[in-house]
């Protein structure tokens, strides 16, 4: 698929919220992506989900917030 579907998917990773739902369920966090047109392959699938998932909380980390969505946990 496009290098930019790959790409919003990481920045949505980037997202507190959807990378919590990512991280406690990644099929359903990417199956919701697929209903709204978001297109991956079965491979992309598999390399996201096997991707280390502490890798996107320290990207969040080191990402300037201004270029991160505000998070609303209190």
């Amino acid at each position: 698929m496009t290098q930019r579907c790959i790409e919003m998917v990481i920045g949505r990773l980037v997202d507190e919220e959807f990378r919590d739902t990512f991280l406690s369920d990644p099929h359903r966090a990417l199956g919701e992506l697929l209903e709204r047109g978001t297109h991956l392959t079965h491979a992309e699938i598999g390399a996201l989900i096997a991707t280390e998932s502490t890798l996107w909380g320290r990207v969040a980390e080191q990402i300037d917030q201004r270029l991160q969505k505000a998070s609303l946990k209190t």
